[in-house]
This record gives structure tokens, sequence and C-alpha cells, in this order.
């Protein structure tokens, strides 16, 4: 094969081949063949028929269509200044593979919470007898200030997940406050009275607490001074107080032990 060299302007040789065009050209080739290959995998992509689920809204708390349900629910919290507010929680399930998604807002201590997600999770599967890897399974904690989180949102997560997978719609004037335990028992939780306040607030009519929480204990500051001498030593003590949260707050309050005693209130 003839070869020949050309110098550069600074005097480098360089080696040219008869073959250096027909390789640009092949070059040029491959990058249009990958180009239209891209253009063709998109084409066919916009044409391929889509899965969608259609939702029809019934009312602002509760959306069902086939098997496609999204249920809001109200949630009591505290804040962190210890005020009783409320948070809206919804869960959506719709078919699927199994898949748990989380959205969470200004919730403190999320760990806790999504541990409760879990249980719930695991609760509604047992008492509802769906196999869930069927259902992908959405939570949305959104709350306007800083909530404490924790496990007393578990009662009322394990509800919504058995309406969202049942297809039912709660009742919007009952709210729920416990933890969730693994075999759909209700445990005790803090914070009872500020979250019975935040619920008749909210025009709540029915307030569930679990065993032995529709009394709660309150503590008064007070101020106590002795004299000693001339000196005047005083302390700040914390008295005690019993309180019925009924009458305290003005909502009815009743106890539940299990998942599916409130449900009874509830669906």
């Amino acid at each position: 094969m003839a070869k020949k060299q050309k110098k550069t302007e600074k005097g480098v040789p360089i080696l040219l081949t008869k073959e250096m065009p027909k390789l640009r050209k092949d070059s040029l080739f491959v990058v249009a063949i990958f180009f239209l290959m891209i253009l063709l995998i998109l084409g066919l992509y916009s044409i391929l028929p889509k899965e969608k689920i259609v939702y029809k809204e019934v009312n602002s708390e509760f959306i069902s269509v086939e098997n496609a349900t999204l249920v809001t629910m109200s949630l009591p919290a505290v804040d962190d200044q210890g005020n009783g507010v409320i948070t809206k929680l919804t869960v959506e399930a719709t078919p699927g593979s199994g898949r748990t998604l989380l959205d969470i807002e200004n919730l403190l201590f999320w760990a806790d919470t999504e541990h409760s997600i879990r249980i719930a999770r695991n609760v509604a599967g047992n008492i509802t007898g769906l196999n869930l890897e069927d259902y992908d399974l959405i939570y949305n904690i959104h709350a306007n200030a800083s909530v404490i989180g924790g496990e007393s949102a578990g009662a009322a997560l394990t509800i919504a997940t058995i309406a969202a997978l049942e297809g039912k719609k709660p009742k919007e004037d009952v709210i729920i406050t416990g933890k969730i335990n693994h075999d759909g028992t209700i445990a005790p939780v803090s914070g009872i009275l500020a979250k019975a306040e935040a619920a008749k607030e909210a025009n709540a009519t029915l307030f569930l607490v679990p065993l032995l929480q529709s009394r709660d204990v309150i503590y008064e500051t007070k101020e106590y001074c002795e004299q000693f001498g001339l000196t005047e030593i005083c302390s700040t003590e914390e008295i005690p107080q019993k309180v019925n949260v009924e009458e305290q707050t003005g909502i009815i309050t009743k106890e539940v032990e299990t998942i599916q005693q409130a449900l009874e209130y509830f669906l």
C-alpha cells in the first residue's frame, strides 16, 4: 500500500494512507445508524398505549374507581410547642407490586412514623385478608407546622389503609389516636388532652383513645416559697390533677382496645 508523509505547519510529519477517508465514512455511517435507532425507539414509545388509572372524585375526602382508592383522614398530633393540631393523612391504594411510598412534610421524628406505617400495613393485610404484594400503598402526611411524629398515628394509619384497600369511606367526624401493635391492639400514647381539644376544634364529634386514656392527668405549675431566717427560698412545683377528657374538652371520648373495635365507629 502506498504511503506518503505530509508535513504540518510546524514541520511535524503526518502519516497518510488511502484508507483514512474510508474510515471516516464508516464512522459517520455508524453514528447515523445509532441516531436512527434512537429516533425509531422514541417513535415507537410515543405510539404505544399507556396504562392510565382514572379517578372519579366523589368528594374531597374519598375517591374510588375500580380498584384504585384514595382515602383522607384527620390525624391528631402535637406540635413542637405541645399544642394539639390536626394534620391530614392520605392513603392511596392502587393495583401494583407491593411497594410502599411515603410523602411526609413538616414531621419531626418521622422514623417512628415510618415504623408505624410498616406495622399498620401488616395489620391491615391480616384484617382484610388481601395479599398486599398485589397493591401499591402511598402514604402522605401534611402538616402546616412542625408536628411531633411518632407512634401515636399507628391506629389511624391502620384504619385508613384498611379503608383504602376495601374501597370504603371512613366517617369524617371521628378521630382516633393510639399506637398500633402487631396483633391489632391499640397501645397508650401521650398528649391525649391536647389532641382532644384539637379534635373538638376540627368539628369532630367522637374521639377514640386507647384503654384507660379517657381520663388524663394534667399538671398545674405553682411557685412555692419558704422563709429561712432572712432568706426566702422559692421552687417551682407541678401539682397533678386527674381530668375527664370528655368533660374537659366537650367532645365524646370512647376507649377502644383493638382496631376491629375502632373500625365499628369509622366504617
